[in-house]
């Protein structure tokens, strides 16, 4: 299943290490996160809401339904600019294929 940990290891290279504030998202949560916004066509708004109103996403993804926090649109969209900027879309993709 995908996140392998080949993926997970080239963007943790890139991935904040969240040393202030709130501790970050595991990687493979968040990419798994992404991977389903693509695969159904979700925004960062919908997947946010999504993860709160269907409890097969936030299972998927391994996060506690009841959990105080989930990743909001802001998380989702953070990691995306971070795959676009530091070319990590395509090198994901062809690690990938």
């Amino acid at each position: 299943m995908v996140p392998s940990t080949r993926l997970i290891s080239l963007i943790g290279l890139y991935y904040p290490a969240g040393k202030t504030g709130r501790p970050a998202f595991p990687i493979a949560t968040m990419l798994q996160i992404h991977f389903m916004q693509q695969w159904f066509g979700l925004s960062d708004p919908a997947m946010e809401e999504a993860l709160y109103d269907v409890p097969l996403y936030s299972d998927f993804v391994r996060l506690d339904g009841g959990m105080t926090r989930l990743p909001d649109e802001s998380t989702n969209l953070r990691l995306r600019h971070l795959l676009e900027t530091s070319d990590l879309a395509a090198r994901s993709l062809a690690l990938v294929n």
